[in-house]
């Protein structure tokens, strides 16, 4: 693991994902994230504000520079522009669609005030979620073939492709996302850190190495972390508000508050009632760490 920074740090750079606080123009979400406490969001443009019906070519620097001055009116930062698209769907014609969105990000995500464009690694199929046939080498270097262009584009813009590992797609492993970063050596290919997304029914019992292994592997490449929860129901993984769940956010918290202090830690599927009480239990639990 990583040595420590040598600091003590006690605050914690909390934000949440913007749709997650729900049907709220660009002018009232900056406020209701600012009446929160919160210092950021992860903003998917088309989850937070449909009403904008952003497609392929639709973005400009003068509704980028709308909506970042609109946060920054408020101190919020957008940390992570969300743009969760299949990179590697199984429709040659879908996918340039999706990886000409997600570079339109890249290009104007400096106007949004925002240095990271993220995504997770897709699936082989067109309807999302959990297959084997994600864990095939054909899968994994169709990604990195995605990823490599995208990475291209951000190194043209100074801009971080944010790539999210988890169990729904082909990059499904800390192992697996240290060998994207292996193949791919790039500066500008960062990792966004989700833990639960890691995590199946069948491993979470072992949460802390799995955690630890990708801090030993890439912790040091980690640009933003998400804060999720997650509990075990009928046998299954299912998310709920944060610190509602079995998520050891004691080991995560150990390593990133000495190792990457500051870091912009992002609420995820934590809706009201419950945004509050989770804000909370954060605090709570990254100042006795």
């Amino acid at each position: 693991m990583a040595e420590s920074c040598g600091i003590e740090v006690v605050f914690v750079n909390l934000g949440i994902r913007a749709h997650d606080l729900e049907h709220l123009s660009i002018e009232k979400l900056p406020e209701e994230v600012f009446k929160k406490g919160l210092s950021s969001v992860q903003l998917a443009i088309n989850k937070s504000f449909p009403e904008l019906n952003l497609k392929n070519g639709s973005l400009s620097s003068g509704l980028a520079r709308y909506i970042g001055d609109s946060f920054k009116s408020h101190n919020i930062q957008i940390a992570v522009l969300g743009c969760y698209v299949n990179i590697i769907h199984p429709d040659l014609d879908e996918r340039r669609r999706s990886l000409e969105f997600f570079k339109e990000h890249i290009r104007f995500a400096r106007d949004f005030g925002c240095s990271i464009v993220g995504t997770e690694t897709g699936n082989v199929h067109a309807k999302m979620g959990f297959t084997t046939d994600n864990f095939r080498e054909e899968p994994f270097l169709e990604v990195v073939k995605s990823v490599s262009e995208l990475v291209e584009e951000a190194e043209r813009f100074g801009v971080f492709v944010g790539i999210e590992a988890g169990v729904n797609h082909p990059v499904y492993s800390p192992k697996m996302m240290k060998r994207l970063m292996d193949e791919i050596r790039s500066s500008n290919l960062q990792a966004i850190f989700d833990p639960t997304n890691l995590l199946t029914e069948e491993n979470y019992m072992n949460q802390d190495n799995i955690f630890n292994e990708a801090f030993e592997l890439y912790g040091d490449r980690i640009v933003a972390v998400h804060a999720k929860d997650f509990t075990i129901k009928n046998g299954k993984l299912e998310f709920v508000p944060v610190g509602k769940g079995l998520l050891d956010y004691n080991t995560i918290f150990k390593f990133i508050k000495y190792n990457k202090p500051y870091i912009n830690i992002l609420m995820e599927n934590t809706k009201e009632p419950f945004i509050d009480e989770g804000i909370l239990y954060l605090r709570q639990k990254y100042e006795i760490v």
